[in-house]
């Protein structure tokens, strides 16, 4: 399965940086943020395509004021979202931007007419986040798009993780990925339950990865040892810009410093391998062989006080150490010879 030309089968972990509220209201800190996602070595960047208007009503009833521990509570979510969109007549300038300097771009629709909006951009993929999963319609309507589908499973049930995945496939759709994601902003590290990521996979039949929103770097690198094909994680430029997302979004540096650790824990993951590479051959000279440990003179009885097993590794395998003992030299023999069966009989 591809997202644009990254390969998920071969190419390694796919790292999104979400842009989300983290533009400051102003297009130039949202190229500037895009400028260095590239530049830090991220894969893609993700808009979200919403209005206030296309998430929630205006209304001032209690449903509608944020509460629960939130960061975000007595806020309506009219508000919220009205402060943390992206204009759409932005996605254009941003879209080609991004394609400009060489990083991927996509988008979370957030109802159907930001699906059709985003169609016009030619998207490598697109992304249901956690608390629209339970939108079946939406789901439906972006998997009939045909391109890669990428599903936060964050608030859903088993069976609504189930549903989505069927019915992405009922429209044709098999290019999924679904992300272990915890939705609380931020997340506790004890809620993660990484261990999910790798059966999210195996029950689905699906590539699995990692919606982050745990403080640090820590949980994308654990997820990565799991099996996360893709890992997301807010991005801001600088947490100064502030935001609905700045507190659990991570800067240039801190950002910087996940993809190397990602990157580096892939090189440490490497693949299963007992092969006797070139690097390993040479190391085997520290291993142990039989060397001739004191003079020997022709005809003498060999033993394990004048033959033994020592470093380095260029004589007989310590394996013939038994079948050596109670042989012949056949010449004499110097100190610090390594071994040869042709010495014995």
């Amino acid at each position: 399965m591809k997202i644009g030309s990254f390969d998920l089968n071969t190419d390694g972990t796919f790292i999104i940086a979400e842009l989300s509220a983290n533009h400051g209201g102003k297009i130039e800190i949202a190229k500037e943020t895009i400028k260095a996602a590239k530049e830090i070595g991220a894969d893609a960047i993700k808009l979200q395509t919403y209005t206030a208007d296309t998430l929630t009503l205006n209304c001032d009833k209690d449903d509608f004021i944020i509460k629960g521990g939130t960061l975000w509570d007595d806020r309506k979510l009219y508000d919220l979202y009205k402060e943390a969109y992206l204009p759409w007549e932005w996605h254009q300038e941003l879209f080609d931007y991004a394609r400009e300097i060489g990083i991927d771009i996509f988008s979370s629709p957030f109802d159907k007419t930001a699906v059709d909006f985003l169609e016009q951009f030619n998207p490598s993929a697109y992304k249901i986040a956690s608390f629209e999963i339970t939108d079946y319609e939406l789901i439906r309507y972006t998997a009939s798009k045909g391109r890669p589908i990428i599903i936060s499973t964050g608030i859903a049930s088993i069976d609504e993780i189930q549903d989505a995945v069927d019915i992405c496939r009922s429209e044709g759709n098999n290019d999924i990925v679904l992300l272990k994601c915890t939705s609380a902003y931020p997340a506790a590290l004890e809620d993660a339950n990484l261990m999910t990521i790798a059966n999210l996979a195996e029950t689905f039949g699906v590539i699995s990865g990692f919606s982050d929103h745990t403080l640090g770097t820590t949980a994308p690198v654990v997820a990565t040892t799991l099996g996360a094909k893709v890992i997301e994680k807010h991005f801001i430029l600088d947490k100064s810009i502030g935001g609905a997302d700045a507190e659990f979004s991570l800067d240039k540096h801190e950002f910087a410093e996940m993809i190397q650790a990602v990157r580096d824990t892939e090189k440490l993951l490497g693949k299963i391998d007992y092969s006797m590479t070139e690097k390993k051959k040479k190391s085997r000279q520290f291993s142990r062989s039989l060397y001739v440990a004191e003079d020997i003179k022709e005809g003498d009885l060999i033993t394990e006080k004048n033959v033994r097993s020592v470093r380095p590794g260029y004589g007989l395998h310590p394996k013939y150490l038994k079948d050596v003992m109670g042989k012949k030299a056949v010449v004499d023999l110097e100190k610090g010879i390594s071994s040869k069966m042709e010495m014995f009989k």
